[in-house]
This record gives C-alpha cells, sequence and structure tokens, in this order.
C-alpha cells in the first residue's frame, strides 16, 4: 500500500505518522461532512489530536491563549467528527464534521466567507463551480441551505422549516410531490417545472435535517446503476 493510501488504526500510529511544526503544532482544514464547504482552519498538537480521536469531536490549540479549546464547549455548536485524514507530507490535517451551527465565531456558518476578485480572480468560486458543472446549482443549493440551518436568520423561510422540525419538513414534501403529479396530470411544463423546483428544495432540507449528504444518495444511484451493468 502506498504512502497516499495508508491507514492508521491507532492514536499511537497517527500521532508518529503527523509532523508537528517546531510549536509542536499541526494546522487542520475542517470540514462539513454534508455540503463539503471548508468551515475553519485550526491548529492541533498532539493532545487535542488525541482528545479529538478520542472523544469523536473536535479538540485544539488555541496559539492566542495557549491553552486547548474543545470546540463549541461555550456555544455549544460542536463538532461531531465523521472522518480524519493527514496529506501526503503529514503536515496538514483534514477534519470531517458535523456541524452544529454556526462555525465561526462571527455567527457565520463557515470562516470563509471573503470572495476574492482581484486580477484574474473576476468570479466567485460558486460562479467558477456553476460554469464547469450543469448540476453545480444542487451543490450550491445544499451549501445555501446548510449556512440556514447553521445561523438560523431571521424572517427566513429556511429558518422557519429548520424550527418547525422533521414534522413540518415532511408535510411540505408531500404538499410538494402532490404539486409534481398535478401539475404532471395537467400536463403543464411551467408549472410542472415550478413545482419540481419547490420539491427538490424541500428534499435537500429534509437530507440537511438528517444530516445526509446529497453525495449519498448520488452514491446510491452510481450504485444501482452499477449492478445493472
Amino acid at each position: 500500500m502506498s504512502e497516499q493510501q495508508a491507514v492508521v488504526e491507532s492514536v499511537e500510529a497517527l500521532l508518529a505518522a503527523v509532523r508537528f511544526d517546531a510549536q509542536g503544532l499541526v494546522p487542520a482544514v475542517v470540514q462539513d461532512a454534508a455540503s463539503k464547504e471548508v468551515l475553519m482552519l485550526a491548529y492541533m498538537n498532539e493532545e487535542s489530536l488525541k482528545r479529538t480521536v478520542e472523544s469523536g469531536e473536535t479538540w485544539f490549540w488555541s496559539r492566542s491563549r495557549e491553552e486547548l479549546w474543545h470546540k463549541g464547549a461555550t456555544s455549544g455548536h460542536i463538532q461531531k467528527v465523521k472522518a480524519l485524514r493527514y496529506d501526503c507530507d503529514g503536515d496538514t490535517l483534514l477534519v470531517v464534521v458535523d456541524q452544529t451551527g454556526p462555525a465561526c465565531h462571527t455567527g457565520s456558518y463557515t470562516c470563509f466567507t471573503n470572495d476574492v476578485r482581484a486580477g484574474y480572480l473576476s468570479e466567485s468560486a460558486s460562479e467558477v463551480a456553476a460554469k464547469a458543472d450543469r448540476f453545480a446549482m444542487l451543490a450550491k443549493l445544499e451549501s445555501v441551505i446548510a449556512q440556514r440551518d447553521a445561523e438560523r436568520p431571521e424572517g427566513a423561510y429556511t429558518t422557519y422549516l429548520f424550527e418547525k422540525g422533521v414534522d413540518k419538513i415532511l408535510k411540505k414534501v408531500g404538499e410538494e410531490t402532490a404539486e409534481v403529479i398535478i401539475a404532471a396530470k395537467n400536463r403543464d411544463n411551467d408549472e410542472l417545472r415550478c413545482e419540481t423546483s419547490d420539491l427538490i428544495f424541500h428534499l435537500m432540507v429534509l437530507l440537511r435535517e438528517r444530516k445526509l449528504a446529497l453525495d449519498d444518495v448520488l452514491a446510491e444511484l452510481d450504485q444501482r446503476h452499477n449492478k445493472k451493468k
């Protein structure tokens, strides 16, 4: 097995594989398991990495306070670790998490909220993705719904759905499904387009409420397709 495919199965082996810097730290990139959005960058030392693996929640080292901190210990915005990887050089960690609430101390879903448009960088990341992939709107929608779930902006319809809970979301999925059926029976494509959009939106809200990534649904479809070959 190559280094790129290495699998470590103990905390001791992980600590030996990670290359901590002169200050005994390693940067940790935190990513939402469902939306794939990059949420934040923090630092871990050996103790915080060990606690992260053993507790299943993220722990970091604060360089400004010079102390360990458990993400969400005071705010409640904890991060449940779903997967952990280190890069080819062993000097950067990728922590894939289920995020509760906002990840950023400002109250934003992600810390990376500022787009750079200087020089040749004239487009946002979402605009570039949209041009490269005709289904990029689904990824963008998944990210926006995840942001609404984390930040719960007042007056937003998505906030209303999340606060009412799964029963309300399921009711809307049922209603929109019926509307799609009616539009199709009426042979009205304009109506069908609108009602299908509503159904997809509410289904994706449901997926977020259940912390089920759209990627998992696509993987299921791919698996079914491959079985038929």
